[in-house]
C-alpha cells in the first residue's frame, strides 16, 4: 500500500512538514537518515540535521535564554535528551537552546503528530512511474503518492583536521546564527571568502567583534561592487589578499584562540589572534540522490517552480528548506516552508482523491 506522503530530511523544514502532515491524518513516513553511515558523520548530514552540529541557537522564536533542564526533562523521551539534561552537576546553556535539543523537540513533536521514522537513507528515486518509488540505502523499496524533500544543504569546509576538531568551538559557517554568541563578543574574527556572502557576513560580524580579518584568496574580491565598497569602507574590516588558513589553532576549554594563515604568493605563515574562524565558501545542496529526475537551479538547489508555492516541476513533489532556499538559509524560514510543502501536499492529495 503506497503511503500518502514520505518526507525525505531531518532537519527544521522536514519535521515541520511532518508535524503537519500528521496532523492532517496523512499518516507521514520520515527518513530521516543513517546515523551510522560515515558520509553521514563527515558530511554533518546525520540525523536531526545541521542544527544538531550547533550550540546555542538564540535566534529561533520561542525559546529566549533561560534554564531549559526541566522542560527538556518531561519533553523528551530519556533517551532522546542530550547528556547534560541528566547531570545536575553539569551547568546548563542559558542563551537561547542547543541546537541538538531544539531538533529532538521537533522530532518528538512530529511523533506525537502521528509520524513514523525510519533511520534510513534514500538512495534512489523513481519519479516517472505513479506512486512514486524510493529505495533506501539497504534495498528497501517503498512507494508514495507524495514527497516532501528537505535534504538541506551542507556548508563547505577547507578539510583541515583542526577545522573539524573546533566545530562549533570557535569555527562556523554561519554569522548569522553564530555571531552574536558571547564567544565572539568583542573579540577579532577571521572570515573566509571573497563573494557576496564572505562580505556579508565580515559586515555583520563586525556587530559584534573588535576586528575581522577577511581572507581573500586572489587579488580581488568577487563580491558585487556594492559589497565590495561596504568591506573595503568599513574600518573593522582588514583585507588580506593572497592568504589562505593554513591551520586553525586553539584549547580544549576556550575553543578556538588563532588562525594560522598563509600567503599563496611568498609561502610566510603569520599567527593572527582570533576567538573563531567563520567560512563563507558556499553550501552544497543534498539533490545527487534525485538522479536529475527534479529540476535543479544550475547552483544545485532545486527550483521552486511556482511563486509562493513549494512545488517542483515533478507534479506531487515538493522541496522545503535549505535544499531549496540558497537565500535565507535559517531554521525558522526552513520550518515556514516545511509547513507549506505539508499543506501542498495535502491539497495535492485531496485534488487527486488520493486521500
Amino acid at each position: 500500500m503506497p503511503e500518502n506522503v514520505i518526507i525525505i530530511g531531518s532537519g527544521p523544514a522536514a519535521w515541520t512538514a511532518a508535524i503537519y502532515a500528521g496532523r492532517a491524518n496523512l499518516n507521514p513516513l520520515v527518513f530521516q537518515g543513517n546515523p551510522n553511515d560515515r558520509k553521514n558523520q563527515e558530511n554533518g548530514t546525520l540525523p536531526l540535521g545541521q542544527l544538531a552540529l550547533t550550540t546555542e541557537v538564540e535566534n529561533f522564536p520561542s525559546w529566549p535564554s533561560g534554564d531549559t533542564r526541566q522542560y527538556l526533562k518531561t519533553a523528551l523521551k530519556e533517551e532522546d535528551q542530550p547528556y547534560w539534561v541528566q547531570d545536575d552537576s553539569r551547568p546548563q546553556p542559558t542563551h537561547g537552546i542547543n541546537g541538538p535539543e531544539l531538533m529532538a523537540l521537533m522530532r518528538q513533536q512530529a511523533v506525537q503528530s502521528g509520524t513514523r521514522i525510519e533511520s534510513k537513507d534514500v538512495v534512489k528515486l523513481d519519479l516517472l512511474k505513479r506512486p512514486f518509488a524510493l529505495t533506501t540505502h539497504d534495498g528497501q523499496t517503498t512507494e508514495a503518492h507524495s514527497l516532501v524533500i528537505a535534504t538541506g544543504a551542507r556548508a563547505n569546509y577547507l578539510g583541515l583536521p583542526s577545522e573539524d576538531a573546533y566545530k562549533n568551538r570557535g569555527v562556523s559557517a554561519c554569522a548569522v546564527c553564530d555571531g552574536a554568541l558571547p564567544r565572539f563578543r568583542n573579540k577579532s574574527i577571521v572570515v573566509v571568502g571573497g563573494g557576496d556572502s564572505a562580505v556579508e557576513e565580515a559586515s555583520y560580524l563586525t556587530k559584534f567583534a573588535t576586528d575581522v580579518q577577511l581572507l581573500v584568496r586572489r587579488d580581488a574580491l568577487r563580491a558585487s561592487k556594492v559589497m565590495q565598497d561596504r568591506a573595503k569602507s568599513n574600518p573593522k574590516i582588514n583585507i588580506r589578499w593572497h592568504t589562505e588558513v593554513d591551520e586553525v589553532l586553539g584549547e580544549d576549554k576556550k575553543g578556538v584562540t588563532a588562525v594560522r594563515i598563509k600567503s599563496n604568493k611568498t609561502g610566510e605563515k603569520v599567527e593572527v589572534p582570533a576567538a573563531g574562524l567563520f567560512l563563507a565558501i558556499g553550501h552544497t545542496p543534498n539533490t545527487s540522490f534525485l538522479g536529475g529526475q527534479v529540476e535543479l537551479h544550475p547552483t544545485g538547489y532545486i527550483k521552486w517552480t511556482t511563486l509562493g508555492r513549494t512545488y517542483t516541476s515533478v507534479e506531487g513533489v515538493f522541496a522545503a528548506g535549505d535544499v531549496a532556499d540558497d537565500y535565507y538559509k535559517q531554521a525558522i524560514s526552513a520550518a515556514g516552508t516545511g509547513c507549506m510543502a505539508a499543506l501542498d501536499a495535502e491539497r495535492f492529495l485531496g485534488h487527486h482523491g488520493l486521500v
